[in-house]
């Protein structure tokens, strides 16, 4: 595993039911007020603001949402949807004003800066106050002791192949190593027509790219951005993914637009059928499906480097919940956390999203249903859950200094040594 694993003391941590179950199951909007009152007729209405449902099949969220309500009568729920960056954007404006919406949909990056802005409130406190039992919770993320965000369901991060921009380009099979990956983006960019090898989202404003698209590189080979829980961004691991990344973008195998471009620009371009590669969540294989039914494309492993034959580090998300700390009504906000992390219906998430359950005891049918789903199991019990990111405070800020600086390398105004230098003594500052 990583150095992080040895020795790292973090004031937010991911807690597991167990280390077997954080194992198998840790794979990885909101409004402008939070007066979510009562409704007509006594209602309560409940906020919640997450960009889930626009990855899942239409409709599936909110039945969801109707059955809770139906076994809750008094309780409304209104869903507030958008993309994951017009989502993250929201929620941070939300934080500032004090309007977040009653309950949040939470990226693991955000959970440590939300705490202490006292934006999102102490779970623990609401779960012993109805008297909840956490026994069957795959992990929790604390700061300080207390939780504040619960992993709904986990996504890990595999390389998305269209297979037909990879024959085209005479490449037979998905890339296992970076030579192969390298020749692939250069051969499907040689096909013309606006096509492009790989796709790589560095918006400054969504810089989670850093992590899913970049990082992933240095995990995939079992190495690490961190020593002892500190910045070690200088190490050989890390410059070795950077020279080979700057590598593919001098060669022209990288998609234009790479500093503007955020996640959902990935997806679509990909979807669009003009990216032979991409490093995405399992959660877009239901919109990439309903959006291009023709398009053909398989799943597999992130390539390490040549001739490494060890335990690969997966990149991973969350889909995690919390409640705002100025929601005016916490216990009810509750019952939805606690409705959709119970068996039945965290079984019933985690198989229409193709995720990993975030209860110990749910089962999601789409292992034995689905080839690609299949496949990621294959790989995610093949290697080991990896994303340094989560957990450390100020994530994003993290991410955002690295991209600034990777940013200038990659327009040729630095060398890598003097990147990685400058985003160490920005991470040190912030540590």
């Amino acid at each position: 595993m990583s150095k992080e694993a040895h020795g790292r003391r973090r004031t937010l941590r991911v807690l597991g039911a167990s280390a077997a179950a954080v194992a198998l199951f840790a794979t990885a909007g909101c409004s402008a007020s939070s007066d979510s009152g009562s409704g007509d007729g006594g209602d309560v209405t409940l906020e919640f603001a997450q960009w889930w449902e626009p990855e899942l099949p239409d409709g599936a969220f909110r039945e969801l949402m109707d059955e809770f309500e139906a076994e809750n009568p008094g309780i409304k729920v209104e869903l507030l949807s958008g993309p994951y960056a017009s989502t993250k954007e929201q929620l941070f404006a939300g934080a500032a004003a004090g309007t977040m919406s009653d309950v949040v949909g939470l990226d693991g990056a955000w959970v440590s800066d939300f705490a202490n802005q006292g934006a999102i409130a102490d779970l623990t406190a609401l779960m012993a106050e109805s008297d909840y039992d956490d026994s069957e919770l795959a992990s929790q993320i604390q700061v300080d002791g207390a939780t504040y965000m619960i992993p709904v369901v986990n996504f890990v991060y595999p390389m998305f192949t269209n297979d037909d921009l990879l024959a085209q380009a005479g490449v037979a099979a998905p890339p296992a190593d970076r030579s192969e990956f390298a020749a692939a983006a250069n051969a499907v960019a040689g096909l013309g027509d606006n096509t492009s090898g790989w796709i790589l989202p560095l918006s400054l404003e969504a810089p989670n790219g850093i992590q899913n698209d970049v990082m992933s590189w240095v995990w995939a080979t079992g190495g690490s951005m961190l020593d002892g829980g500190q910045p070690d961004v200088t190490n050989d691991e890390v410059t070795s993914a950077v020279e080979y990344i700057k590598g593919l973008w001098d060669e022209g195998a990288i998609a234009p637009g790479a500093f503007t471009m955020k996640e959902q620009d990935k997806v679509e371009e990909f979807t669009n059928g003009r990216v032979g590669m991409m490093i995405d969540s399992l959660a877009h294989i239901n919109l990439i499906r309903e959006t291009n039914p023709d398009l053909k494309f398989s799943i597999s492993a992130l390539p390490a480097e040549d001739g490494f034959d060890g335990e690969r580090g997966i990149p991973y998300a969350s889909w995690g919940i919390g409640v705002a700390e100025s929601s005016e009504h916490p216990a009810e906000a509750w019952k939805l956390v606690d409705f959709l992390m119970s068996e039945e219906t965290n079984a019933k998430l985690s198989s229409i999203a193709n995720a990993f359950p975030g209860n110990t005891e749910s089962v999601p049918d789409f292992v034995a249903e689905d080839e690609l789903f299949a496949t990621a199991f294959e790989i995610y019990q093949n290697g080991y859950p990896a994303n340094e990111f989560t957990g450390l405070p100020v994530a994003e800020q993290l991410m955002r200094l690295f991209d600034e600086q990777f940013q200038v390398l990659l327009d040729g105004g630095q060398s890598v040594d003097e990147m990685l230098q400058k985003t160490q003594e920005a991470w040190l500052a912030e540590f």
